[in-house]
């Protein structure tokens, strides 16, 4: 299946940026149209390698915009979204939400309804397993019902529905993909592992939340725009797809690992006030997108391994982002 004219938004972002760098290396048939409103994580310098590429082309827009949107589906005739743009941090939620509902849900509103007027033949709706809440034991899998404890997953769990309404009353050819903790390279330094590896860098210690037994599933972020491509190319539309890893660990055991790699010690640690309705554990079942082909290709140690050594080599990308 050829996607010719891929609308990528939030392309700047974290993941985002890591995606269309795949896209563009693994798929010479394919364009790559990046929007981005360019707000405090969305990060210029995430794709200053392939900003000259004749297949890649960038716009400064909100997905808010409605004018901006539908210009870009005209000027670029854009078959296919895959639609990361999100405001995601949730201390950040948690201050205030209100950036958080316009964004996640309006933005989506605006963007699905462009991708219908255009008749795009492929919808990725970027999700997070945040959206399911907490559990303390099993897996979640995509039928489960939603019950987000974050204004953030809160915002995200609405915009997937909205854009599942848009399959099922549009037929807009829609696909959902919740993933679990991503980490790698050109994430910004807000979260736990950048935040981590560079105070350390900077002799700071690292504040873990409460105990730090707080449970996540941690992917490699090149196997989450790995299996985004993959859903892309074999999903079946109307269909939601769990992405992990089976990485699970708590806080405190990946603040130890980093700890290790940066021969730091545990008086390094800080324990901190825990996060106001901080879940206590995520897992997904990934079952159902393994059983069509997908596994991730990078084991967790080593990933790491790479992730810390890209901060330490990088430094010039993350210290203008601590002002």
């Amino acid at each position: 299946m050829c996607f010719l004219k891929i609308l990528v938004t939030g392309g700047l972002g974290f993941i985002g940026s890591n995606f269309i760098r795949h896209m563009i290396a693994e798929h010479p048939d394919c364009t790559i149209i990046n929007l981005d409103a360019m707000t405090y994580a969305g990060n210029p310098a995430n794709l200053t390698d392939i900003e000259k590429n004749p297949r890649y082309s960038f716009v400064h827009g909100d997905i808010c915009d409605r004018h901006t949107v539908e210009s870009v589906f005209l000027k670029h005739s854009i078959d296919t979204v895959v639609h990361f743009a999100a405001e995601s941090h949730v201390d950040r939620s948690i201050q205030d939400s209100s950036a958080f509902v316009k964004t996640n849900v309006l933005g989506t509103q605006v963007i699905l309804d462009a991708a219908l007027l255009h008749k795009c033949t492929r919808f990725i709706h970027i999700s997070t397993d945040e959206v399911y809440g907490s559990t303390a034991t099993g897996s979640f899998k995509e039928p489960d019902p939603l019950n987000p404890s974050s204004p953030y997953s809160a915002s995200k769990a609405a915009s997937d529905l909205l854009a599942r309404a848009f399959y099922i009353t549009h037929d807009l050819p829609v696909m959902v993909t919740r993933c679990t903790n991503n980490f790698g390279p050109y994430q910004f330094p807000e979260k736990l592992i950048p935040f981590f590896v560079i105070n350390l860098l900077l002799d700071k210690k690292v504040p873990v939340y409460g105990t730090g037994k707080n449970v996540r599933d941690w992917i490699y972020v090149i196997d989450h725009c790995r299996a985004i491509d993959f859903v892309l190319h074999h999903g079946t539309a109307g269909e939601i797809y769990n992405i992990g890893s089976n990485n699970e660990m708590s806080n405190l055991e990946i603040t130890h690992q980093i700890l290790k790699l940066l021969r730091k010690d545990a008086s390094c640690i800080e324990f901190v006030k825990d996060r106001p309705g901080h879940d206590w554990r995520y897992s997904l079942n990934s079952s159902k997108i393994r059983a069509l082909g997908w596994e991730p290709q990078t084991t967790f140690e080593t990933a790491l391994k790479e992730t810390v050594e890209w901060y330490v080599q990088h430094k010039g990308w993350w210290q203008p982002l601590l002002k």
